[in-house]
């Protein structure tokens, strides 16, 4: 008797918390847009936004929260992607899928640019270099007149040593002072495992916690995601599924600025 009472309880409770992440999450449509422009007030309307990944698929697993709401407020869009994810001999195909991904994601294909050097490897074994890989992001930055980066935090998200060292080169511009004036930084939040394969029940937990900017995806929207992530025919392996019906990061980006 006692179990089921707790059965029950708990049932209702889990139900609570997906009803109220429903409808925190239809009531956010606008809130990445306001948070955005306290983080940054000097960027005003004209949002020009580069999005800094390490592997084609980034853009997607974990990205397509803010490239989809900046989209939604008339931000120009530009992505700057650190390998050709060759690890296994698979490069050409994936630069293939990542243009089709950003396409869906709002990205024109003349946006889309991967450095494929062979001092940046998709491999988690080898150390990027910093100043290398901060050269060609500051090169972009500089020829697309970019006011806004956004990038992994120094968790990497999934704690991939290739995501660390993006943000280490754009950190390094950024405490070096060699940013151009008025470009602001925005570096993705890590979350811990549960958090991270939660989907929509952390909303409520990521809208209470303090944070610069946070986006949160419509229902739609991350239909627009996961259409972005199939783009990556080569890489959907069965625990990519899971991740897309699970992952909290195709439905929410709680960003920090540097």
């Amino acid at each position: 008797m006692a179990l089921a009472l707790l059965g029950s309880l708990l049932a209702l409770l889990l139900t609570l918390l997906w009803l109220g992440s429903r409808w925190l999450r239809r009531r956010s449509a606008g809130w990445g847009h306001r948070t955005l422009c306290a983080a940054a007030p000097a960027l005003g309307d004209d949002v020009r936004a580069l999005v800094v990944t390490a592997h084609p698929d980034d853009e997607a697993m974990f990205f397509a929260p803010t490239i989809l709401s900046l989209g939604r407020c008339r931000a120009s869009l530009w992505l700057l992607c650190c390998s050709s994810g060759n690890y296994y001999n698979q490069g050409e195909i994936r630069k293939k899928e990542l243009v089709q991904s950003c396409a869906v994601l709002g990205i024109p294909p003349s946006n889309v640019t991967v450095i494929d050097h062979r001092d940046l490897p998709d491999d988690p074994a080898v150390e990027w270099d910093t100043h290398l890989l901060s050269a060609f992001v500051l090169k972009h930055i500089e020829t697309n007149s970019i006011n806004l980066v956004v990038t992994f935090d120094a968790g990497g998200v999934s704690g991939h040593a290739n995501h660390i060292a993006v943000y280490a080169a754009v950190r390094y511009l950024h405490s070096e002072g060699k940013l151009p004036e008025g470009c602001r930084v925005l570096t993705l939040k890590s979350v811990n495992l549960f958090r991270k394969y939660i989907s929509i029940l952390d909303v409520p937990i990521s809208c209470l916690q303090s944070q610069d900017v946070l986006f949160i995806l419509t229902k739609e929207e991350s239909e627009q995601a996961q259409r972005a992530m199939r783009c990556h025919h080569s890489q959907l392996l069965w625990f990519r599924h899971i991740y897309m019906l699970f992952s909290r990061f195709t439905v929410i980006n709680s960003l920090h600025p540097l």
